[in-house]
């Protein structure tokens, strides 16, 4: 007989499906439809989260709506791996091999050349598009575990590769530049906000001379993919992806505040932050959205800002 929490994920997946089901039909009418009936996954996406254990195939559909990814061509993937290895491939082979190195899971799915392959191509196409873009993009650290959830979750190389390429471009797009300029504002968007939600955890960690930029690099950079368990990465990717990647900074404050106790209570802090505690996505997102009402309104304007607005100089 099944449980109640397995009735509960099969009516979810009934109901995502029913909205996809929508989205699709509704492709060619209004605009205003396709937008509510995206308005209804995010709200779902909060409220329920993906029950892909019951539906594998929700996931990478909802990943592409999200990002609005509908030109797939196999042709011009083709065309960018049939050109072979970057410029920078000797960068993208430094880093491929030790992706998400520890989860089995992981690399039973996604061989290192798939992710070269990617990351190859993505190098090709704006090599192709620097004329035309605004900002160029090459191969930069911590690309390679940005790419590795689409890998994973994605059920080709191909919408992998697009749905990656959407994301980064438009989602982070100051995250991947070489001087990584868009993960810097992020640490310091994290000084702020840890001063304003919890003043005396951040002037413990003042004290012990600890900045975002010390201790919450890799969990900035990489939108936390870098703290397993791979799955939960995938949950809060889920609520990333619906609702904007400027998050992920008060995902962060989160995690912090989940271990207050222990770093508050440490005379090394920095020996606890070096390593986060497996990631639990539900509370670490459940304390985000209550974050973000403890925000003043400019100061949450900026972190939504601080992915991709390019600042005059």
């Amino acid at each position: 007989m099944p449980s109640s929490t397995d009735s509960a994920a099969a009516a979810a997946a009934h109901s995502f499906n029913k909205i996809l089901n929508q989205h699709k039909s509704s492709k060619s009418r209004r605009s205003g439809d396709i937008d509510e009936g995206i308005k209804k996954l995010r709200r779902m996406i909060l409220v329920e989260g993906l029950p892909s254990a019951i539906d594998p195939t929700l996931r990478p559909r909802i990943w592409k709506i999200l990002l609005r990814v509908d030109d797939v061509s196999a042709e011009t993937f083709l065309q960018y791996v049939s050109r072979g290895p970057c410029e920078v491939r000797e960068k993208i082979r430094n880093d491929t091999f030790r992706t998400l190195a520890t989860d089995r899971g992981f690399k039973e799915r996604v061989r290192e050349d798939m992710l070269v392959r990617l990351l190859d191509a993505f190098v090709w196409r704006n090599h192709d598009r620097q004329e035309t873009q605004q900002l160029g993009f090459t191969y930069v650290q911590g690309m390679n575990v940005l790419a590795a959830p689409f890998l994973y979750t994605m059920p080709s190389e191909l919408e992998a590769f697009f749905s990656f390429a959407k994301f980064i471009e438009e989602s982070c797009p100051l995250y991947v530049q070489p001087t990584l300029e868009g993960v810097h504002r992020g640490l310091k968007l994290l000084d702020r906000c840890l001063k304003i939600v919890d003043p005396e955890l951040f002037g413990y960690l003042r004290m012990k001379n600890l900045s975002a930029e010390i201790y919450a690099f890799p969990s900035v950079l990489t939108l936390c993919a870098c703290t397993p368990p791979l799955d939960q990465v995938l949950l809060l990717w889920d609520f990333l992806l619906a609702f904007g990647v400027h998050l992920n900074v008060l995902c962060v404050i989160a995690q912090l505040l989940l271990m207050r106790d222990e770093v508050m209570s440490s005379p090394s802090p920095m020996r606890l932050l070096r390593t986060f505690p497996p990631l639990e996505a539900v509370p670490v997102i459940g304390i985000a959205v209550t974050l973000v009402r403890d925000l003043p309104a400019d100061l949450y304007d900026e972190l939504v800002r601080h992915p991709y607005e390019i600042q005059d100089i």
